[in-house]
């Protein structure tokens, strides 16, 4: 199995004639590969979510809290999983990396799905959603090694925006899966094993359709394919980069990663701080059933699809490669849909699908282009750990304290409490966000 993750070698290039065609032929195969393959995992990542009122329902000796800190497990150990994980991606082959952690993570949750003594035992809830958590985070990184590696620099905002829809895919069809599951077999442990039971077979498919670098397929570095070429672009570019080098020189000597990586974690308390706690805070404070829920849930998610593509297209031509600007102008409406989704105490649901739909289409953006900044700020041999790190604040310092965090200020203030936290992280991660504002994405190539 080590030998299988280790890097695909580089092959005796390809004839000339044949480059072209068979460039297009694979990017198109691996993009499809990566955005199945991500948005399987978001299938596998956030169930326990939606079967917290049933837990609280079946076992009313815990709190929402207590139930948020196994939500915060998943988010701690994949924030330290998709940092620590996706240095090991770096030097890693995508098309068996990708595949190998979301068949682990559906292992986790079959146990859920089948083994009902698990929520006895408030630890084993924990345990078990922090070894999920470990297994979603090998997701990201391989699929940002895969694009670094396949788009070029002036292109790359736009092929990250219509991948990073695979977020919503995934997360839209979480709900719509655990429901059908739910019909099919009358037991809602289904919302866990008919989704890994789904997740498995995207697994199969994404190692069919994934391939290593370009050179490992007989064809030259994307640079050279596309004639873009960073700034003193060299063989250098493509030699592989020790673990020191990555983690000193490139990802913890950088001050604008600190400030995106900062960022990312308000943005993610603000993400996850709705889409956590979508299904209790609407059946618990509002009674709406979990079909209601479920489509509430939904909307938020489709909503992002082209919400993310539009931020990626104006990142990249309209701000020109620059992304803090237009994450900026992403979280204003955000915060409005915030507002309008916390006033909305008694009112009727469509209030409340309508503001998600604003949250959920100008959140994703944001979100997208801090990961698509990570990768612009280091070598492409260095991707994985660059996106790991913002992504291990974004879930352990974001994600994470939208789990107990967020089940604390409504068992404490309200969620009229949740709704302020999350407003004031929206201005946050704007602020840190505009200490980037003179970054833009190197590239030689004329625009």
């Amino acid at each position: 199995m080590i030998s299988l993750l280790r890097p695909a070698p580089e092959t005796a290039r390809l004839p000339a004639d044949r480059i072209d065609p068979e460039y297009r032929r694979l990017r198109l195969q691996v993009f499809l590969g990566i955005f199945l393959g991500y948005a399987g995992y978001y299938l596998v990542r956030k169930n326990f979510s939606l079967a917290i009122p049933d837990i609280l329902r079946d076992h009313p000796q815990y709190s929402k809290a207590e139930l948020g800190a196994a939500m915060t497990g998943l988010s701690v150990a994949y924030g330290f999983s998709k940092f620590l994980m996706g240095s090991v991606s770096d030097r890693s082959n995508p098309r068996y990396f990708l595949p190998l952690g979301l068949l682990l993570s559906c292992a986790t949750l079959f146990v859920f799905g089948f083994v009902h003594a698990v929520y006895l035992s408030l630890t084993a809830m924990v345990v078990l959603q922090s070894l999920n958590g470990w297994f979603n985070g090998m997701g990201w990184a391989p699929c940002g090694k895969t694009m670094v590696h396949w788009f070029s620099t002036r292109e790359r905002g736009r092929a990250v925006s219509v991948w990073n829809v695979a977020h919503n895919v995934g997360g839209a069809l979480v709900a719509t899966v655990a429901f059908a599951g739910v019909w099919l077999f009358g037991d809602w442990g289904a919302k866990f094993y008919f989704n890994a039971g789904v997740a498995t077979l995207i697994a199969v498919v994404a190692w069919l359709l994934l391939r290593d670098t370009p050179q490992s397929c007989g064809l030259p570095p994307v640079e050279e394919y596309k004639q873009d070429y960073p700034p003193n672009y060299g063989a250098g570019h493509e030699r592989p980069l020790g673990f020191r080098e990555i983690f000193v020189t490139h990802v913890f000597g950088n001050r604008l990663l600190w400030a995106i990586a900062v960022a990312n974690a308000f943005v993610y308390f603000v993400r996850y701080g709705v889409v956590d706690w979508v299904p209790t805070y609407l059946q618990t404070a509002k009674h709406f059933s979990f079909q209601q829920s479920s489509v509430a849930w939904a909307a938020f998610e489709w909503a992002g699809v082209p919400g993310t593509i539009l931020c990626g297209w104006m990142s990249d031509k309209y701000f020109r490669s620059r992304r803090a600007p237009a994450t900026i102008l992403f979280m204003i409406p955000t915060l409005l849909g915030l507002v309008a989704y916390g006033l909305n105490r008694e009112g009727p649901l469509w209030i409340d699908i309508t503001a998600l739909i604003v949250i959920g289409f100008f959140i994703y953006g944001p979100i997208m282009l801090i990961g698509l900044q990570a990768l612009d700020m280091v070598p492409k041999k260095a991707a994985g750990t660059a996106a790991g790190f913002t992504g291990f604040f974004g879930y352990v310092f974001g994600s994470a304290f939208a789990g107990t965090g967020v089940g604390w200020i409504a068992d404490h203030w309200g969620w009229g409490g949740v709704i302020v936290a999350m407003c004031g992280c929206s201005v946050l991660t704007m602020a840190f966000s505009a200490l980037t504002l003179g970054h833009r994405a190197e590239s030689s190539a004329t625009r």
